[in-house]
Formats: structure tokens, C-alpha cells, sequence
């Protein structure tokens, strides 16, 4: 394998299944490839069950000058996890065996790379840059509270007794906001024996803050508290150990030309900010109880609406490896799980769309004035880059979290009494909430905060803004890196 020329940096991107985490990783590639004079390697160890996922690694550009991807098969792993394992689990024994075909895939190319950059789950793989003496990154897309988390939660991990959702008192992270174990934390961290909570200290354990740098999803002044403590050799800096880079907030982009189909028809007959939009992500899922009460709460708040919907389930989870995907039967023909007669009803005020829509296109649509989230992190940054408020609706992962961070820091959005994981959230509530984003001082107040956010992420991105800068520090750092190792081989 031949060394690259130190003049231009080659950065190999290693990504896990999952759309949550495929389109970061995807627009980080296309940050270092336009402003950072970078070419990228994109390895993708794709779920090959989902539509989304699919579609999405097809509509990418490729350039083999400049942008390559490469899909790595996915391993075998069912003599390894049982059926009804979380994601968590089954994400990182994936990642973990496929670190052989990826350090085979690495050896193979041409030209070593100068850098690689993992996402979390991803961490694992780390040594293999060790071992090809290039630099090493760890890119977790999404908020600063969630990485202090993460590289706080090896001490706690030592210190909390028993588990953690039977904590009485918050518990405090240095220099953070405290987190309320009940409401806040990770879903997998909450009970010690199950595999899942055991797999994600190990995950975090092997790699957070032993890459060179970490990069996260977010831009300076939107989390300055936290930041400063990941920084702080006296708070989480001590644990951290290495440079944090917020480069965000890195969205997908708007498609521009063409012929978008029948909703966008449909959006560009309804008045600004008039239409609420429902959608909880690439793998969120509703059970029919809380799919009933859903479709009453937007009937009875006659606010037009697009509801993306799937399927009902009684996992939160359901459609994480398959998102996107449907089967040509009940899954693509939502009369048979909706209430009886609400199709008919609403067809007037609202659309509803089958399993997945054109996210970003409809938040950035000037009719939508309102998104009800499951508060993904990539769907938190396209609704605030789109200024649009937020009814959070969080279900698993660390949605609580960001939750916590869109409803009580931000104040872009508002959340039910009772969280929807704990209990089915009845129609009256879901009616009030909806008015209230769409037609209460309350959400034009939001709209206002939203905007102020939007702005300040975009000013950010701009050349000389301070996501900007990051991200060439970043490359300045892969660089002298690059040259150490370099002049290590001499």
C-alpha cells in the first residue's frame, strides 16, 4: 500500500447501519471534500433491509477522484444475538465483526488513507489505525450533553450503586446540566444486567475519547456551558483528554429541482406556518393504542397536518433496520391500522403519507410551521435549521435527552405531561399540544426562539464562522498528525 501525498489529506469514514447514523457521517464527507480540500472513502456497513438507507447510498454522488463508497457486507451475527435483542446489541456485535473485512477493505486500497474517522458505534475499530500509523477521530452526531455523557458514564459506570432508574437524585455530571435518570438519561444505561447496557460501556469504554479529536454535531455558542466543562481539565476535560470540535449543524440539503410530487402540491395551496408536520424518524414506531389516540388528537385540533407514519408496534424501535421499507400490504395501506373513518374525515386538512417522506424538503416548505418529533438529533438540527418548533416526542436512545435540551434549554419546544414511554398520551393532550405549536402565543414565541437558533447555526457554517473554523482545525490537526507519523517512518 502506498502512502499518500501529505499535500491532500484522505480521510476513511466508517459508518454503522442506520440512518441516524448514515447521513452525518455522509455530510462530514461532504464538508472535508468542498472546504477542506479532503478526498473521502465512505465505508458503510448497511443494514440491507432498509428502503431509506438504500435509496439514500444510491442518490449519493460518487467521484473517484474526490468520493468513494464502499458498502462492506454485513456479518453473520445470528449465532451471536437472539431475536429479540435491542439495537444497541445487535449494532455493536455487527460493528465488531466486521472489523476484519473493513481492516482487509483498508489494506486493499491503493493509498493509505491519511486519517480515519469512526461514528460511536464504530469505536472498536480504532486500532487499526494504530496500526497503520494514521491518525484516528471520533465523530459522535450529536449534542454536547450526550458526549459528556458518554465520557462521563465509565466513572459512573463505578460510583452509582444499583441502577440507574433507581436513582432518587439527579445525577450530576462536572460542569454539565444534572440528569434526572427517570427522564434524561440514555434508555440503554437504565438497567445494569441487560446485554445492551453491558455492550454500550464497552463501546464507550474502547473509543470516545481514545481517538485524536472528537467531533461533534453542534456549533459553539449553542451548548457553551458544556462545551468549556468537555474542555476543562478540572471538569470533563480530564476524562475527554483530547481536542472537542463542534462542526455542526450538518443537515442534509434541500433538493432544489424537479418535479417533489403530490405533497408538495398539496403544501403549496396551504397558508405559512399553517401545517403541522408528524414524522418520528427512520425507526420510530407507535402502538395501535397510541396510533388511535394520535389520529383523534389532530382530528379534533383541525390544524392541518402530513403525517409520515408506519405500521403500528410494540417496540419504539420497530422500523430501525427497516425504515423506509414496506411489504405491498397493511404496511403500505394505513386504513387498516388508522381509526375507521379518519381518512375520510381529514382529507381535507391533512395528508397522509405511508413509512417515509422528503424530510427536509417538507420542514424547509414555508406553509409547515410545526414538527412532531421523536427528537432524533438529525431531525432536532433540520427542524431548527428550518426555524420550524418542535412537540417532542421522544422514544428511545438518547431522545429523552435531547428532549430535556429542546423543551427546558432551548425553549423551541414542548413535551407531554406524562412522557409517551411511560404511558399512552391521550387524545386531549395531543389536540392542546398541537393548537398550542400552531396557534397560541406560546409557539409563535417558540417560532421566535427557533428562528434566533437558525440563524446563529447558519452564521456558523459561513466562512469564518466557528463551525467553519473547527472543522479546518480539525484538518490542521489530521494534517500535523499525518506529518509526525510520517516523520516517525523515516
Amino acid at each position: 500500500m502506498e502512502t499518500m501525498n501529505n499535500s491532500k489529506q484522505h480521510a476513511a469514514l466508517l459508518c454503522s447501519p442506520g440512518m441516524g447514523h448514515l447521513i452525518p457521517i455522509l455530510e462530514l464527507a461532504k464538508q472535508l471534500v468542498a472546504h477542506q480540500n479532503f478526498t473521502v472513502t465512505i465505508f458503510v456497513v448497511s443494514s440491507q433491509t432498509s428502503h431509506a438507507e438504500s435509496q439514500l447510498l444510491n442518490s449519493t454522488p460518487t467521484n473517484p477522484q474526490l468520493w468513494h463508497v464502499v458498502q462492506l457486507p454485513p456479518p453473520d451475527i445470528s449465532g451471536l444475538v437472539d431475536p429479540d435483542d435491542a439495537v444497541v446489541t445487535i449494532l455493536a456485535m455487527m460493528m465488531r465483526e466486521v472489523r476484519h473485512a473493513f481492516r482487509s477493505a483498508l489494506l486493499g486500497m491503493e493509498v493509505c488513507p491519511t486519517m480515519l474517522i469512526v461514528d460511536l458505534f464504530g469505536t472498536e475499530s480504532l486500532p487499526i489505525a494504530e496500526e497503520l500509523g494514521i491518525s484516528k477521530f471520533v465523530y459522535v452526531p450529536s449534542n454536547a450533553w450526550f458526549l459528556s455523557l458518554m465520557v462521563y458514564c465509565p466513572v459512573l459506570d463505578v460510583e452509582v450503586k444499583g441502577d440507574f432508574v433507581h436513582q432518587k437524585e439527579p445525577i450530576q455530571i462536572p460542569g454539565c446540566r444534572s440528569i434526572l435518570p427517570h427522564l434524561d438519561l440514555y434508555d440503554t444505561l437504565l438497567v445494569r444486567p441487560h446485554k445492551e447496557y453491558l455492550d454500550f460501556v464497552e463501546i464507550i469504554s474502547s473509543g470516545v475519547s481514545k481517538g485524536d479529536a472528537i467531533l461533534v454535531n453542534i456549533w459553539e455558542d449553542l451548548e457553551p456551558k458544556t462545551l468549556a466543562a468537555l474542555r476543562d481539565e478540572k471538569l470533563l476535560g480530564r476524562y475527554t483528554k483530547v481536542p472537542v470540535y463542534p462542526i455542526g449543524p450538518l443537515i442534509r440539503s434541500t433538493e432544489s429541482s424537479g418535479s417533489r410530487g403530490k405533497v408538495f402540491d398539496w403544501l403549496d395551496k396551504q397558508p405559512n406556518e399553517s401545517v403541522i408536520y408528524l414524522s418520528l424518524g427512520s425507526g420510530g414506531t407507535l402502538s395501535y393504542e397510541q396510533m388511535t389516540e394520535m389520529a383523534w388528537g389532530l382530528e379534533l385540533s383541525k390544524q392541518r397536518f402530513v403525517w409520515v407514519i408506519r405500521k403500528p408496534t410494540q417496540t419504539a424501535d420497530g422500523a430501525f433496520f427497516t425504515g423506509g421499507s414496506g411489504n405491498g400490504g397493511d404496511e403500505d395501506n394505513p386504513s387498516k391500522y388508522l381509526p375507521k373513518g379518519f381518512l375520510e374525515r381529514t382529507k381535507d386538512v391533512g395528508l397522509v403519507i405511508p413509512l417515509w417522506a422528503p424530510q427536509v424538503d417538507i420542514l424547509a416548505h414555508p406553509s409547515v410551521g410545526g414538527f412532531l418529533s421523536h427528537c432524533g438529533w438529525n431531525s432536532t438540527l433540520e427542524s431548527i435549521s428550518n426555524g420550524v418548533p418542535m412537540i417532542a416526542w421522544p422514544l428511545y436512545a438518547e431522545q429523552r435527552m435531547n428532549s430535556t435540551l429542546l423543551t427546558e434549554e432551548f425553549g423551541v419546544a414542548i413535551r407531554s405531561k406524562i412522557p409517551p414511554w411511560k404511558k399512552v398520551v391521550e387524545r386531549e393532550e395531543i389536540e392542546e399540544m398541537v393548537r398550542k405549536i400552531m396557534e397560541e402565543k406560546e409557539g409563535f414565541a417558540m417560532r421566535d426562539r427557533v428562528r434566533k437558533l437558525k440563524t446563529r447555526g447558519a452564521k456558523a457554517l459561513e466562512k469564518g464562522g466557528s463551525s467553519y473554523n473547527a472543522l479546518s482545525q480539525f484538518a490542521k490537526h489530521g494534517e500535523l498528525r499525518c506529518m509526525k507519523f510520517a516523520n516517525g517512518r523515516k
